[in-house]
């Protein structure tokens, strides 16, 4: 059986791969909103005042945030509930609120959820809050 320190230190390297990788990916987002990096057509033009663009700004920073583990918790917080209103403002419109993948809002759900883990469970190892003894 494993002691208990061993399965704590595991514990908080596998939460802190969950928030780098699921920062890196988010953060992609943003970079491509903004930055048109890399590039998807329909973020084109996109207006940095704009719905798309407000969006864009918290994917960027957000992410970043995260992805150096600095205020973890507050941040996935407010980034679970811009991706539970992205659901429902983009995706659920569409129809079929319980059926996210007829509305393509798989990611925006599991973003969510992620981040609200991230937002009750710390940054884990690996986080400036750590380094800060500000994580979980």
């Amino acid at each position: 059986m494993a002691s208990t320190l061993t399965t704590t230190t595991t514990t908080a390297r596998a939460l802190a791969l969950l928030r780098i990788v699921t920062a890196f990916l988010f953060l992609q987002h943003g970079t491509a909103k903004l930055f048109g990096a890399p590039h998807v057509a329909m973020f084109d033009g996109l207006q940095l005042a704009s719905l798309m663009g407000v969006a864009g700004v918290l994917e960027l920073g957000g992410g970043l945030l995260l992805l150096i583990g600095l205020f973890s918790r507050p941040v996935a917080f407010v980034l679970s509930g811009f991706m539970a209103a992205a659901y429902f403002m983009a995706h659920a419109s569409q129809g079929h609120v319980l059926m996210p993948i007829l509305n393509q809002g798989e990611l925006a759900i599991l973003f969510c959820f992620v981040f609200l883990y991230i937002a009750a469970a710390g940054g884990g190892a690996w986080s400036v809050d750590a380094a800060r003894g500000k994580a979980a």
